[in-house]
């Protein structure tokens, strides 16, 4: 049996062509492998003494010939493939162990040339690749070091490779085949003749993972699965642990993730409380039980079934209190011993372990994807993020009335809610908690009469509260709509060509109004 052993990233190699040699695999390598094996004491044949060719043009021409790639597409089931091979003196290799040249990785860092691209996109080694997965009847063909451990196991056992991991094998291969051409084709999209790099190329490869297949999607007649990015921002839904509960739903991972999204854009211990995409309550507070019960005072009819999500470490106690309403999904950075026994008597509840981003408390910056992407018709639309934050030097106000320093906390925490609630959006919030929220309708006028509606339902009053819109009054109805309510401090972004009628109606009614600049619409 002949091993072919050709890796950029060395893991694990020398340990895997040791156990390979210790069952009498003959070993075959090329440059750098080559010499790595061989200093470790390990017989190695090098591929140019085995095709009888030089490596040549700086190593780009080593494994692109007919005694390699004959000896991995040859089928050993059919006699005139054997003549063949046997004419040309060339020798069949059975397994074949290739990593590609770390295009993804050069890319990736600062200030890359497309020099350095260039040398880095794999040629030898994809041809290899895809050889041997197309023959994978005959050649078991290894991509990550990962794969060691299993196909060792089996050589130990049964002196082969079985059929069925030679066919995982292959598809693995496929996978990282069609990964590396679309991280190439994405790069080279977006090369300008400045030289410079689009936001957008030419041409966008998803390139996506499955995690698991679903029960159905949003309702029980679709048919869905989960899928996250080939490489996952730290601290998203995707790094997320089930540690207890019924399998997730359609609707419990988009809920989740809007959950998540939230309440890891806070500093300070924050609960949030999402129903169908929206939260519905959310606070902050001097520990999680505190955040909690501020946040579900807000509207504890939509509360009802909802996904809760924390900053901070789930304690017992939080647990006993969450633990009194139905809840779908609750996750957070950790679980102490007391809280998980909360719900191991609530066997349905799912239990979502995250870890939030590296950086600090939040860090919420660097666990957020750099593009949002929507499906339309037969086509994408690609935007960035809507990652844009909003300190007190971003703030103007527009208004005679300054806002007092706890009017401003409150604007800046509305702010940041209003971002995550579908457009039209109005939020009301009161000492860091919400206390009215206004979703997703055609008008801005009927999303701030619903969040009265609903603050007045949960026995809250509006009065003195701040309230955010994620965009701006067209007119000054909408203003004295939320102020009629009991609002006395306003945050929008501006930029309406009636700003001035608004001001005045700000002034009028003595309120303080503070432009953001920033507009926050979510469809």
């Amino acid at each position: 049996m002949n091993a072919l052993l050709s890796v950029s990233d060395k893991s694990g190699i020398v340990e895997f062509a040791t156990a390979l040699h210790a069952l009498g695999v003959r070993l075959l390598s090329t440059g750098g492998t080559a010499t790595l094996l061989a200093s470790h004491g390990l017989p190695v044949t090098e591929v140019a003494e085995m095709t009888g060719f030089p490596e040549m043009l700086d190593g780009r021409v080593k494994t692109l010939h007919p005694k390699v790639h004959g000896g991995l597409l040859a089928r050993r089931d059919l006699p005139q493939h054997m003549a063949a091979l046997q004419a040309h003196g060339i020798d069949l290799i059975d397994i074949l162990v290739v990593n590609l040249y770390p295009f993804e990785a050069t890319v990736a860092r600062p200030g890359c040339t497309l020099e350095d691209a260039i040398e880095n996109i794999d040629i030898g080694g994809p041809a290899m690749v895809r050889s041997a997965a197309k023959n994978w009847k005959d050649v078991a063909v290894l991509t990550d070091a990962q794969q060691y451990p299993q196909v060792l196991a089996e050589l130990q056992a049964d002196g082969r490779v079985s059929q069925a991991t030679r066919f995982a094998l292959s598809v693995a291969a496929f996978n990282r085949i069609s990964q590396y051409d679309g991280a190439i084709s994405d790069y080279l999209s977006g090369i300008q003749p400045d030289g410079s790099h689009a936001l957008f190329p030419a041409q966008s490869n998803g390139r996506f993972v499955k995690l698991q297949d679903l029960r159905y999607g949003e309702n029980p007649h679709q048919q869905a699965a989960y899928y996250r990015d080939l490489y996952p921002a730290p601290g998203s839904l995707a790094s997320a642990t089930q540690v207890q509960g019924k399998e997730l739903s359609y609707n419990n991972i988009a809920d989740a993730d809007a959950a998540w999204e939230c309440v890891k854009s806070f500093d300070a211990c924050a609960c949030v409380i999402v129903k169908h995409a929206n939260p519905c309550g959310v606070a902050l507070g001097t520990d999680p039980l505190d955040a909690y019960a501020k946040a579900f005072r807000t509207d504890p009819t939509s509360a009802f079934g909802g996904i809760i999500a924390f900053n901070r470490p789930v304690d017992g106690a939080t647990a006993q209190l969450v633990g009194k309403q139905f809840v779908e999904v609750l996750m957070a950075p950790a679980f102490s011993e007391e809280a998980l026994a909360v719900f191991r008597g609530k066997p349905n509840v799912r239990l979502l372990l995250i870890a939030l981003p590296p950086g600090g408390e939040s860090a919420w910056q660097q666990g957020r994807n750099a593009m949002d992407v929507k499906r339309v018709g037969s086509g994408l639309l690609m935007q960035t993020a809507d990652n844009r934050s909003l300190t007190l030097a971003d703030l103007r106000t527009a208004s005679r009335l300054q806002p007092t320093p706890a009017q401003l906390q409150d604007l800046l925490f509305a702010w940041t809610v209003a971002k995550y609630v579908k457009s039209n959006a109005i939020v009301f919030c009161s000492g860091g908690a919400t206390v009215g929220v206004g979703a997703g309708q055609m008008s801005r006028l009927d999303s701030a009469r619903i969040a009265s509606i609903k603050a007045g339902h949960a026995g809250l009053t509006l009065e003195g509260s701040v309230v955010a819109s994620d965009a701006f009054f067209p007119f000054r109805d909408g203003l004295d709509v939320v102020v009629d309510a009991g609002a006395r401090c306003v945050i929008q972004p501006g930029g309406s060509m009636r700003d001035d009628e608004v001001i005045a109606a700000a002034d009028e009614r003595g309120v303080a109004m503070v432009f953001s600049g920033v507009r926050h619409f979510r469809h």
